[in-house]
Parts: C-alpha cells; structure tokens; sequence
C-alpha cells in the first residue's frame, strides 16, 4: 500500500502507547522546551509545537501545566538526546533515540535490549532517511501542490492514498512545510506531524525472528529514556 501507509501505521501505534510512557516521554519534551526558552507557549514556538502534540495524543492538561511548572520554578534538572543504532533479529535495523538524565544508565539498557534479543549496537544511520511527514485528509493532491507552491516548499514525495494525503520532505522542510499548511488551512487536523528516520529499504520478518522483534519493541516501550524508536521492518 506504499509508504504512506506504513507511515499512519507508525503513528497509529505509537498513540496505542500505555498513558504512563506517553506522559513521561511528552514530560520530559515540554519540560526541555519551557527551560530552554521563555515557559509559555504564546512566546515559544517550540513549546508550542510539542504541547499541541501532546493534546492530539490526548496528554492530560494537568502533565502539560506540571511540566511547564517545573521549568518555571528553576529546576536544574537536564536530559541530554541521545541516539543509539542497532541491527535487530533477521535484516532489521533500528535507530532508537532518548531523552536521559543518565547516559550510562540508558546506554547500558539499550545495549541489554539488542543483545537479548538477537541483535547488537551497529551503524545503521547510513540506511534512513531523516524526514518531515505530514498526513492529513481534507484536500486533494492538486490542492496541496498549490498550497506548497505558494508557500515556496520543497518536497520529495506526495502520495494520496485512500483519501489520505501524506508529504515526505526533507527534515529541514519541517518549519516551512507546517507552516505553510497551517497558515493557508488553519483546520486541517495533521494525522501525521513530525521528523522521523524512514527506512531506504524495509525488511519482513518471519517466525522466531518476528517474535524476538516485537518482544524487542515491546521492551524499548518499558524504558521511559526511550522517546522513539524507528525501524525497517514492514508488515502484511
């Protein structure tokens, strides 16, 4: 069904995500957001971005005010990004990326992770692309063309598939792409709003591989460092 689908299925997932790991991994990212500039979101664009994100995963308002408190009132608490690549069971590849107060500690667990489950740290980074995805319904392909050309943006790839219309660009398109759609289309409900690692080639696992894959996943989930984790592997 092309990669747009995959794509919804990526964020489909994520939004099935237990409430607690959700609300650590947006914790954390608003929190970083408020310190790093000024702790409200009328004046942070940043800030912004991430707590609208968080309302769309239906984050609670309490988690959003408490993370925004916490910035405000000076705590010295800091999470560093960090990104870890690996190949998993079979031809899989993953590239999982975290916000830690505590490198060793995350590093540490990331690496039990693959090794338990058949895989190990490695440089995969080569095999993705880091890009803006956008997905939405609403507008037809020729719609968007315009929008974007008005908007002066640069793309990769438009698929319509559907009724859903999904852009691919550069990640450095990302600021550009979104405001422009949201400027020109101020109701248009992003489905898919975000910079990801998309794999060049995806993989499809069988048997004992895919069961050590989707345990492997399922543990990435359980870490609370783990923001994200990206990967090649496809499914029917």
């Amino acid at each position: 069904m092309g990669r747009a689908h995959e794509v919804r299925k990526v964020a489909m997932a994520k939004t099935a995500a237990a409430k607690s790991k959700l609300y650590a991994k947006y914790g954390k990212e608003i929190y970083m957001a408020a310190k790093a500039g000024i702790p409200d979101p009328e004046s942070n664009v940043s800030l912004k971005k991430i707590i609208e994100k968080a309302k769309k995963d239906q984050v609670s308002a309490d988690v959003i005010s408490r993370a925004i408190e916490k910035a405000k009132g000076g705590s010295d608490e800091a999470y560093i990004a960090a990104r870890y690549e690996g190949f998993g069971p079979g031809n899989s590849q993953l590239i999982v990326e975290a916000l830690t107060d505590n490198v060793n500690r995350t590093i540490a667990e990331v690496r039990t992770i693959f090794n338990k489950n058949g895989g190990k740290l490695g440089s995969v980074l080569h095999m993705f692309e880091n890009k803006a995805v956008f997905t939405f319904q609403g507008l037809t392909e020729d719609e968007v063309y315009e929008i974007l050309l008005e908007g002066d943006c640069d793309i990769s790839d438009l698929e319509v598939d559907e009724e859903f219309v999904t852009i691919t660009a550069d990640a450095q398109q990302y600021n550009q792409i979104r405001t422009t759609l949201l400027d020109q289309k101020p109701e248009l409900d992003l489905e898919v709003d975000a910079v990801m690692w998309l794999p060049l080639a995806e993989t499809t696992l069988e048997g004992h591989d895919l069961e050590l894959f989707d345990r492997m996943m399922a543990q990435f989930d359980e870490l609370d460092d783990v923001q994200e984790v990206f990967h090649n592997v496809t499914r029917d």
